[in-house]
């Protein structure tokens, strides 16, 4: 498991909230670039690279270790096949967050997070 101690609370739970950012690393994985408030993507940008860090190892541990959080193993096997190979020279920054303005209904600003290509 992923620890993140740091941070917001984004408002909700603890249980909450590691199932939200379980779910935005899935999709950002999946689709390479997605759309979410601010305060979502900066803790989504420190979840996901946590987890891209722990699968560049590529061992049995990494893989059980990514398995536990992301639980599409479509997207398990496109992080180990696609994006850990993609970042292996790399050490760390692999998401950027795009600030991209304020959301009509409640103004709450919106942000892109997309991988490093």
């Amino acid at each position: 498991m992923i620890k993140t101690y740091n941070g917001s609370k984004l408002g909700v739970t603890s249980s909450h909230k590691k199932a939200m950012l379980r779910n935005l690393a899935t999709q950002l994985f999946l689709h390479e670039k997605i759309e979410t408030t601010l305060p979502k993507a900066k803790e989504l940008v420190s979840y996901s690279e946590k987890l891209l860090t722990k699968a560049k190892k590529a061992d049995l541990s990494a893989i059980r270790a990514v398995s536990g959080e992301i639980h599409n193993k479509d997207v398990v096997k496109k992080v180990f096949d696609v994006l850990a190979p993609r970042y292996k020279e790399r050490n760390g920054g692999y998401a950027q967050i795009l600030k991209i303005g304020t959301r009509r209904g409640d103004s709450a600003d919106v942000a892109i997070v997309k991988l490093v290509i």
